[in-house]
């Protein structure tokens, strides 16, 4: 019963700013590492940055001082606040649960364009 719906993805220029969404239910939010992974073709799907339930943070080195994770313990959300997008950042991006299993959303395209 576990679910993430992910949202906020689109197609934007080089140095614009996204912010995405990722909407869970079944399970306690605030209790879990939330993550954001994601995955450009042809390659491997790659963390970007984690959450956890005290707030610590972490980033890929390709996306830090760029990107910002945040969570929403009301609203069991997590968020990926993306700044300074190049196009190197295009990419299906994943938010991401690990319980007994990993739990993924359905994911959401990112494009920048040059």
């Amino acid at each position: 019963q576990v679910q993430l719906v992910e949202s906020g993805g689109g197609l934007v220029q080089a140095g614009a700013s996204l912010r995405l969404s990722c909407a869970a239910s079944g399970l306690v939010f605030s209790m879990h590492t939330l993550a954001w992974y994601r995955q450009a073709p042809g390659k491997q799907r790659e963390a970007v940055a984690t959450i956890t339930q005290g707030g610590d943070t972490n980033y890929a080195d390709s996306v830090k001082g760029r990107f910002t994770i945040s969570r929403d313990n009301v609203k069991n959300t997590v968020y990926l606040q993306m700044n300074s997008l190049k196009p190197e950042d295009t990419a299906v991006y994943y938010c991401h649960v690990q319980l007994r299993l990993g739990y993924w959303g359905q994911g959401t395209q990112v494009t920048v364009s040059s």
